[in-house]
């Protein structure tokens, strides 16, 4: 299914920046939107049942998603090395 839309609520892009991840993931959505999901590993969470997806945005952060319809949803930002 391509991805038409990536939407983040405001305190995600506050805290990207806060973290100065900003410019990551704007390469990392970029990536997903050309359909070249596999870069930035974009996968279902387990429990598969959640529908709660991620992807990578850099080593250390990743970004958790879920799709309406042909839109992912940001929802979080985590420390995957913590």
């Amino acid at each position: 299914m391509p991805i038409k839309n990536i939407f983040e609520r405001d305190d995600i892009l506050f805290e990207l920046k806060q973290k100065n991840l900003l410019a990551k993931y704007k390469k990392a959505k970029n990536f997903i939107l050309e359909n070249h999901s596999k870069l930035v590993d974009l996968k279902k969470r387990k429990p598969q049942k959640d529908e709660v997806w991620q992807f990578r945005i850099d080593k250390q952060f990743r970004a958790y998603c879920y799709f309406e319809k042909d839109t992912l949803i940001v929802f979080h930002i985590d420390n995957h090395q913590n």
